[in-house]
């Protein structure tokens, strides 16, 4: 059996691993609100206000720190005043961008901001610039975080909410490059700056406001948004307009033509899969080099505000919605995901996946009849809990396979740790589809007064949960041995596993 050896070095703790690397994306796309999180105060699925509590149950589970509403595309043809007031007033509208449907604005802010209460989860709220105006986000904000008495604060209470909300998170557009509008970086730029100044600070609700960044690695994009509030060497702290600069970055292991199925995939797809994940280091490293030069003191931050895998929808599904299964390499993809979010945690405060219930890497997925799969996805969330808000270890894969894919070494081992209170949490990864893989934890800097292990594993790479089957992935307990070096462990093939220590 091929063996791996870790090292970790338990007594140099680095930078804090934000929470927020755990959020969350709800978009008003295929079943993701309506029959995802909102099935309305008159279905027989037991509801609080229409808001499915199943679902509530089980994210509630994860800990979940933030939710970003109302997408994506979706939020740049959202005007927010049609979501509020008595339902049977609301007007209707066209939902272009995701399946060309009617949409009733029947989930709208009092309904979120009813969600994020019941998640415990901060909201992030995405603003409208590609076919809103700046007057428009400025009375959102006024709308929700705003105490004592003005136009818009006299209309919440009217809609039956006296105290304003605490709301950290703010996006200015999305995806301005395309479905936002299709600008160039510097108008886009420009309009950042104009809707971030407008954006104001209500009280003690202190905004913390994003601007759209970038596709994948384009750094032109990001660099535009840094010229225009910093110079580079320039030796002065960016201006205090934006506070954080976002990109997205989706795992596609095929063309956006045809990305392959869910399910259905060869070992060759698998591969492909895996490489296409780990690329996100290079990206993140990338857009942080560049940061770090016009924000040496790394006072913007950095946020992937969507990310995860995209496939072919499942056949005979609305192609709109964006509906696919989600199998344990899907799980692998997560984990490889927040091993490099662990390892630019000083620079990357908040990812978010895309997205939580039936579209895209969900975390669940529903039926109208009640059924609800917690996906090989959720478990990997969840297992890494212990991550939030702890501290960043120092982790070197000294021993570990590779594969050879089109001439480049691809590593099949992935690992990170974190320690909090006491108490340290490592995550490893077998990548390896068919290989056992024995992994010596080569502990450093200090010894564990006790152990235990978590397996996340299947039959094969192409495993999935359904609601007749819901535990064909999902978490067992894992052998954990003492080792002269620290400990041992045996990770099956295509598996993800979690050891926490006691200090």
């Amino acid at each position: 059996m091929p063996e791996a050896r870790v090292a970790i070095d338990l007594d140099v703790p680095g930078p804090t691993i934000s929470r927020h690397l755990y959020g969350h994306f709800a978009e008003h796309l295929g079943r993701c609100i309506y029959g995802g999180f909102y099935v309305g105060e008159d279905s027989p699925i037991p509801n609080e206000g229409g808001i499915r509590l199943d679902v509530v149950e089980a994210l509630r589970a994860l800990n979940i720190p933030n939710l970003r509403w109302p997408g994506g595309c979706f939020a740049d043809e959202y005007h927010w005043k049609d979501g509020i007031g008595p339902k049977a007033d609301r007007p209707s509208m066209v939902n272009t961008h995701w399946g060309n449907v009617e949409e009733n604005n029947h989930f709208g802010t009092h309904e979120f901001m009813a969600l994020c209460e019941l998640l415990g989860a901060a909201p992030y709220v995405n603003g409208n610039v590609g076919s809103g105006t700046v007057r428009e986000m400025s009375e959102w904000v006024e709308y929700l975080t705003r105490d004592g008495d003005s136009p818009m604060v006299r209309q919440r209470k009217a809609n039956g909410r006296d105290e304003p909300w605490k709301i950290p998170f703010w996006g200015i557009g999305n995806e301005a490059w395309g479905c936002g509008g299709n600008l160039r970086a510097e108008a886009y730029a420009d309009l950042a700056r104009q809707y971030a100044t407008f954006l104001k600070d209500h009280g003690d609700n202190k905004l913390y406001r994003i601007a759209a960044g970038a596709s994948d690695d384009d750094l032109n994009w990001t660099e535009a948004l840094l010229k225009s509030i910093s110079c580079l060497g320039c030796g002065r702290d960016p201006k205090n307009i934006y506070q954080a600069i976002s990109f997205h970055y989706y795992t596609v292991a095929g063309t956006w033509e045809n990305k392959g199925s869910a399910t259905e995939f060869s070992v060759d797809d698998y591969y492909r899969t895996l490489s296409k994940a780990q690329d996100i280091e290079r990206v993140i490293r990338a857009h942080s080099a560049l940061m770090d030069a016009y924000d040496p003191e790394r006072k913007i931050g950095l946020v992937l505000d969507e990310w995860g895998t995209w496939w072919d929808v499942e056949p005979g599904t609305n192609p709109g919605f964006l509906y696919q299964q989600n199998a344990m390499r899907d799980a692998l993809v997560a984990s490889l995901h927040f091993d490099v979010f662990h390892r630019h945690a000083e620079r990357l405060v908040m990812a978010n996946i895309a997205q939580t219930v039936n579209v895209l890497q969900a975390m669940l997925l529903t039926d109208d009849e009640g059924g609800l799969v917690r996906t090989p996805t959720y478990h990997v969330f969840e297992m890494n809990k212990g991550h939030h808000d702890a501290q960043s270890l120092p982790v070197h894969v000294i021993e570990g396979a590779t594969y050879d894919l089109d001439g480049k070494a691809m590593d099949l081992v992935s690992a990170s740790a974190s320690v909090k209170d006491g108490q340290a949490l490592v995550s490893i990864s077998n990548l390896d589809p068919a290989a056992a893989l024995d992994v010596v934890l080569d502990l450093r800097g200090g010894s564990p007064s006790e152990a235990a292990g978590r397996l996340l594993t299947a039959s094969k790479p192409q495993a999935y949960n359904t609601v007749a089957d819901p535990d064909a992935v999902a978490p067992v307990p894992l052998k954990v041995e003492p080792e002269p070096r620290g400990l041992r462990v045996t990770l099956p093939p295509h598996s993800f596993a979690t050891v926490s220590l006691v200090l």
